[in-house]
């Protein structure tokens, strides 16, 4: 295979383990507010996962006891993109998002971290310099 061969085209989705999918889901289409776009189920089963469009990338949310997986929240950010930053957290902080810090101004970008109701690091991210 030459080093010039493209193989990686575009991410299809990311991954974010759930230990309880149906608060999980809840927690994604109503406080935040995505698109449900599939659930992974079959009929009569409790879903494996679910899928929410951001727009860019699907966010899959993993039923990880329902797939024999060991659950563990990720503890690296999943970094959700806002138009403002400051906005976006007084909406999601209405609605009984817990934030685990100040807004941070990196120099180049807002972020405002928080997690879902499995642990899972979330941020909301504006960046306002441009790339380079």
């Amino acid at each position: 295979m030459s080093t010039t061969t493209k193989i990686v085209t575009g991410v299809d989705y990311v991954g974010i383990p759930s230990n309880d999918i149906e608060t999980a889901r809840a927690f994604y289409e109503t406080v935040l507010g995505l698109e449900a776009s599939s659930v992974w189920q079959r009929p009569g089963e409790e879903a494996v996962g679910a899928e929410f469009e951001t727009g860019t990338v699907t966010i899959a949310l993993i039923n990880c006891p329902g797939l024999g997986i060991p659950f563990s929240p990720n503890p690296a950010p999943l970094a959700l993109h806002v138009d403002d930053v400051a906005a976006a957290r007084a909406e999601l902080e209405s609605r009984g998002v817990e934030f685990v810090m100040d807004t941070i101004d990196s120099g180049v970008c807002h972020m405002a971290n928080f997690k879902d109701p499995d642990g899972n690091a979330i941020m909301l991210h504006q960046r306002y310099a441009p790339k380079g």
